[in-house]
């Protein structure tokens, strides 16, 4: 107990520490309540397997994220969205920048004709740069 008087020996002193114990309990507890929300938070983004390639760089930042899911549906930083959704963040975000950069997800599973449609859209809109999401394949053991 904090604050209290030790007694033995000749004298009594008087424990000044504080107890930690409480604090640390808390603080755990606090610990598991952001990791199980965080897994809630990360879920709500569109679940894509990208293809591999073995010429695969890390993927840059951009205002623009657009994902394809496994059942064509299009997803824009994030979250669900729509042809025409993407069209107005593309018309608003050119108002304030010269050029801009998207980059696109699809799932390994998507057909070939909706990315090439899901790039044309953002060329019509006026986006300069493009860049399709892989992941880095891993190299063979030997």
């Amino acid at each position: 107990m904090a604050g209290g008087t030790l007694r033995g020996g000749s004298g009594r002193r008087i424990i000044s520490e504080i107890n930690v114990t409480p604090l640390v309990d808390i603080m755990l507890v606090l610990l598991i309540i952001f990791m199980v929300t965080a897994t809630y938070i990360v879920r709500q983004s569109l679940e894509v397997k990208l293809p591999e390639a073995a010429t695969a760089e890390p993927t840059k930042v951009t205002l623009i994220a657009v994902t394809v899911d496994a059942q064509g549906r299009l997803g824009l930083n994030g979250e669900r969205s729509t042809e025409a959704a993407v069209r107005a963040l593309v018309r608003r975000q050119r108002s304030a920048r010269a050029s801009l950069e998207a980059v696109i997800a699809a799932d390994r599973t998507v057909q070939h004709g909706r990315v090439v449609e899901l790039i044309d859209l953002l060329r019509q809109e006026g986006v300069t740069k493009l860049a399709i999401n892989v992941l880095k394949r891993e190299a063979p053991s030997r």
